[in-house]
């Protein structure tokens, strides 16, 4: 019995000190692990049962279960500053970091913050932005927005309900200007035996064989036309790479490549033009220049348009015609009335 009150008694004075303890200490934090026996656990002191060793070990596993939680939340709140760290070093590397230069069209200002020049200014207010003008008076104000110091070219632009993707959609041609393009053409020939001749007589400004295909390859370039005779067209096709891009490849559609080589010398000196839509379905077409009178620009124009829609593609469907403007080289766009435009008939000439 003696036993047994002394044990009592010390169970029950180490509860009161465990106790007494935990009021006097302040709440522990995740740092403060440092006594082996945490306080939380002397009101399980008082219900264990059994030998010394056996409360002292089940003490022990509770200390360690506790630490391990501990060392757990103080190993998750390193991370947490870690990662909050990463964060703002990688929003400093972010602000830092100048950003990357644009480039193609990505690198051209929006319309809305394109400033124009007080030329362009004064000359817009001739015309109304939105208004359709009949051909006449669409050249006529054409040539008074025409004030650059130099002599501009006149061209006309014209979108189809057309997809060049497709191949039956795809528009390439040629247009004779009675007028002429007011323009100086280089015509360079490409011809063997006596076509070598009849392009010296027809007027053509460079005339060679291979000797003229290994200059082309070293780089020269001093022509606007590139002519070939059809049995010169084996060894042109080497310079696709080099002529392509420029637009001065050889090519049937083009009236490039023909056999009657005088002819085509001719024809392109008066005025020749070729002309393709391109990827967005606009043909683009120069068809003089300001300094040219109204009629002669009229009646190139409607050449021009005659070209166009005779040689529609097999494939376009529904309304060919979608717009159509004239402008001078450093002038605004004056928007066409399409169907007066198509019906349009020149004045007989007295």
């Amino acid at each position: 019995m003696a036993s047994c009150a002394t044990h009592s008694s010390l169970m029950l004075s180490y509860a009161a000190s465990s106790t007494r303890s935990q009021e006097l200490t302040p709440t522990p934090s995740l740092f403060s692990f440092a006594s082996p026996r945490p306080n939380n656990l002397s009101v399980p002191l008082l219900l264990l049962g059994g030998s010394r060793e056996r409360r002292f070990a089940a003490i022990d596993r509770a200390s360690n279960r506790y630490f391990q939680v501990v060392v757990s939340a103080v190993a998750a709140e390193a991370d947490l500053d870690t990662e909050e760290d990463a964060e703002q070093t990688a929003t400093a590397t972010a602000v830092l970091d100048p950003p990357k230069p644009k480039k193609g069209k990505a690198a051209l200002l929006l319309k809305r913050d394109r400033t124009r020049s007080k030329r362009f200014l004064e000359i817009q207010k001739l015309r109304e932005t939105k208004k359709e003008y009949d051909v006449t008076t669409a050249i006529s104000l054409l040539k008074q927005t025409a004030n650059t110091r130099f002599v501009e070219s006149v061209e006309a632009h014209f979108r189809l309900n057309i997809d060049p993707k497709y191949n039956d959609q795809q528009l390439r041609a040629t247009v004779s200007l009675p007028k002429g393009t007011g323009q100086t053409v280089i015509v360079a020939v490409l011809a063997q035996g006596e076509k070598v001749d009849e392009a010296k007589n027809a007027g053509a400004d460079i005339v060679g064989s291979e000797d003229l295909i290994e200059q082309i390859k070293g780089g020269f370039m001093e022509f606007d036309k590139l002519i070939a005779s059809p049995d010169m067209m084996v060894k042109v096709a080497g310079l696709g790479k080099i002529l392509g891009p420029r637009g001065l490849m050889p090519n049937p559609k083009a009236g490039t490549v023909t056999a009657n080589i005088p002819q085509a010398i001719e024809e392109f000196k008066k005025g020749k033009v070729e002309f393709r839509a391109d990827k967005t379905g606009i043909v683009h077409i120069p068809f003089g220049k300001v300094n040219f009178t109204e009629d002669d620009l009229l009646i190139n124009f409607l050449a021009a348009v005659k070209s166009v829609e005779t040689n529609k593609p097999k494939g376009a469907k529904g309304v060919y015609w979608k717009s159509a403007h004239i402008c001078s080289s450093m002038g605004p766009s004056i928007k066409l009335n399409i169907r007066e435009m198509i019906d349009f008939k020149p004045p007989a000439a007295n």
